[in-house]
């Protein structure tokens, strides 16, 4: 016997779940719960990642970080907007205005 090439995530939600009537099925609304928190999870894991590499820039950049990380800024804001615990029924209004990415 040898060892598997790759595995196989079920990455999307379950297809069984009504959220019309979610207490239908609950093995659908346990699966879909899942889904949620795995998708919350990526979400708020990227935004670290992301404030991790704008520590980086503007470290490395110095007293010129606010042309040169501008970019990294915009991502960041854009990634932290509506993820965490408790803000789903938060107005965008409280994150700040969303801008929108300028044509390069």
């Amino acid at each position: 016997m040898g060892r598997k090439k790759g595995v196989v995530f079920d990455e999307g939600a379950p297809d069984d779940f009504d959220p019309e009537n979610p207490y239908k099925d609950p093995v659908a609304m346990l699966e879909m719960r899942e889904h949620i928190v795995r998708e919350k999870w990526i979400q708020i894991e990227t935004a670290k990642i992301l404030r991790e590499r704008l520590k980086w820039c503007y470290r490395v950049e110095g007293i010129n970080h606010h042309q040169n990380c501008r970019h990294l800024v915009q991502q960041y804001l854009d990634s932290t907007r509506g993820i965490g615990w408790g803000k789903d029924h938060r107005p965008l209004s409280l994150h700040g205005p969303k801008v929108e990415a300028e044509a390069e």
